[in-house]
């Protein structure tokens, strides 16, 4: 399965670049296990996971070809949310 990632605000800054593909992604968890190998430093990080565009309940399934972004909170906390 091929999943492209995007990276937003200052995680764009802590990985150097805007994006990364990634092939054989079994699960969103491989998924976040193979970035933070691949960017270390993204886990000092708060941001939350898009996919294609869309906030994920429960536990998603990625499918081949899906687009995950990693956004960083843009203002407040996270954990406010209305």
């Amino acid at each position: 399965m091929n999943i492209t990632v995007y990276f937003f605000g200052i995680l764009s800054d802590v990985t150097q670049t805007s994006f990364k593909y990634y092939s054989n992604v079994g699960s969103l968890d491989d998924l976040r296990l193979r970035i933070k190998d691949d960017f270390p430093g993204i886990t000092h990080y708060e941001y939350r996971v898009l996919i294609n565009s869309e906030i994920p309940y429960n536990d998603p399934v990625l499918n081949d070809g899906d687009e995950v972004a990693l956004v960083p909170p843009l203002t407040g906390d996270w954990n406010n949310e209305k």
